[in-house]
């Protein structure tokens, strides 16, 4: 994959690896969907690596990065956690279960940690879309999973006290064709300059 530089950019920044068309990212964008079956395929530790480096690429605000991963690969530690996971259906390769850490939102007075709180919660889930899109571009699927004993997991996975569970995130070669869930036309849910307003009139949609 070529690199691209600019002569503004300065010499010491490292180039960015560019996706090879923009139309194949896009595709990747449209087409992904929701997995719940798969194929009882091993998945490389070498692709786990690079789905989770797509993964920590996410936006987190102010660069916190409060968040921390705990990738189960084991089949007999994936088994576990789906006895304690009931949004977890079908049998994946490995999970990924993210989480919030606490030492880095909690500290500072009422509301403003409160925000930071809620803030990085929405940066994990940020995590797990670039996981979910890293890993259907690879060929794999997965599903967001907030349906989880919480108490179990931690003592699963001896989980410290600041550190806690937001997503399971099972991750598995689809064991059947995809298909891409339906969803609201764009003119219902999308507005132009104020709400309510459609692109070609201006109008009140």
């Amino acid at each position: 994959m070529p690199k691209i530089s600019s002569p503004e950019v300065p010499a010491e920044t490292p180039t960015r690896t560019l996706p090879v068309t923009l139309p194949e990212t896009l595709n990747v964008l449209r087409s992904r969907s929701v997995v719940r079956n798969y194929a009882p395929d091993r998945v490389d530790d070498s692709l786990i690596e690079q789905l989770l480096e797509c993964m920590l690429a996410a936006p987190t605000a102010s660069n916190k990065q409060a968040w921390s991963f705990v990738v189960v690969r084991e089949p007999a530690g994936v088994r576990l956690l789906r006895a304690f996971s009931p949004g977890i259906i079908g049998t994946p390769a490995f999970v990924v279960v993210a989480c919030l850490d606490r030492r880095l939102t909690d500290g500072l007075s009422g509301n403003i940690s409160q925000k930071i709180y809620q803030t990085s919660k929405l940066c994990v889930a940020m995590a797990v879309e670039n996981l979910l899109l890293s890993a259907h571009a690879l060929g794999l699927g997965g599903c967001p999973v907030s349906s989880f004993r919480e108490e179990a997991v931690r003592l699963l996975l001896d989980l410290p006290t600041p550190i806690e569970p937001i997503l399971m995130v099972p991750i598995g070669r689809p064991a059947q064709k995809l298909t891409p869930s339906e969803r609201r036309d764009k003119n219902e849910v999308i507005s132009y300059e104020t709400w309510g307003k459609d692109a070609a009139t201006g109008s009140a949609a």
